[in-house]
């Protein structure tokens, strides 16, 4: 383990407005880095900075809407020429959901909105900075997937395929920075408490505000981790250079379902899902 990975060290966060973010921004500047929080949201970036005020805190926000390359083109051009050289952790944590039901009833366009945060937020963010930790050989990336990284699940068609593909992404990029001091970590949590799953907004015709309500009730009883709890082990897992991290025990949990039965797991867990859940989006 490192001495401290944050001492002389940027952190920059995004979805830093609430949730996890909110709280790795908090304890980052703790364990003693400078923290920039980036998020669409100016309302929970203020509560975020109120919150730091009364800890003595010093975290700079900034409105980004990690979904518009042009922003995040925008972004990274008036952070970059601040970082003077200093050690760079970037952690893509912002993320959306959609309540839209089964992929037949889910608009394209919607589609394309979740994945152009989850995921390509993810991306354009990571090549915005990429050529800084090129150029300091050192720092580290952590992209935050989730355990439907792990699984396909039904009505998640969109957020499955985003989380996907940050896994893949971020594997890719630790091969490739293999040998370097450039470090990756990508995280997979569980049910964590966080609004994700309350703020979706429900799209199309097919979900009622019932079945919505049902799905936020379904996603409150698997959310055991606490946001706070949740970005201790995130910056524990920075401090340990550790390459993947899984967060709670229904993480953990369908980790290894997948792996043992990479196909059977489907039926499995949609048995599940009716049997616990009463799965709303059922027909």
């Amino acid at each position: 383990m490192q001495k401290n990975a944050f001492t002389n060290a940027i952190v920059i966060i995004t979805g830093a407005a609430s949730g996890i973010g909110q709280q790795l921004c908090l304890q980052a500047a703790q364990r003693g880095a400078q923290v920039i929080g980036a998020d669409i949201n100016e309302q929970g970036l203020q509560e975020t900075q109120n919150l730091a005020k009364t800890q003595n805190l010093n975290i700079q926000t900034h409105r980004l809407d990690v979904g518009n390359a042009t922003d995040i083109e925008q972004f990274a051009a008036q952070i970059l020429p601040t970082l003077n050289n200093q050690k760079l952790i970037l952690i893509n944590n912002a993320g959306v959901a959609i309540a839209s039901g089964h992929f037949e009833h889910t608009n394209l366009t919607d589609f394309e909105w979740l994945l152009n945060i989850n995921l390509w937020g993810v991306i354009r963010m990571t090549k915005a900075f990429y050529p800084y930790f090129i150029a300091q050989q050192q720092g580290h990336i952590v992209n935050i997937s989730s355990v439907f990284g792990f699984a396909g699940i039904s009505s998640q068609s969109a957020y499955c395929t985003a989380k996907f593909g940050v896994r893949g992404f971020t594997e890719t990029l630790r091969m490739e920075l293999s040998g370097t001091n450039i470090h990756t970590t990508c995280v997979h949590p569980g049910g964590v408490k966080t609004n994700i799953a309350k703020n979706a907004p429900v799209k199309g015709s097919f979900i009622t505000s019932e079945m919505q309500k049902k799905g936020v009730e379904s996603f409150e009883k698997v959310a055991q981790t606490t946001a706070h709890k949740a970005a201790q082990l995130i910056l524990d897992a920075i401090e340990k250079r550790k390459k993947r991290l899984v967060i709670g025990l229904n993480g953990y949990a369908l980790d290894w379902l997948t792996r043992l039965l990479p196909v059977a797991y489907t039926s499995i867990i949609e048995k599940q899902l009716n049997k616990t859940f009463d799965n709303p989006y059922k027909k």
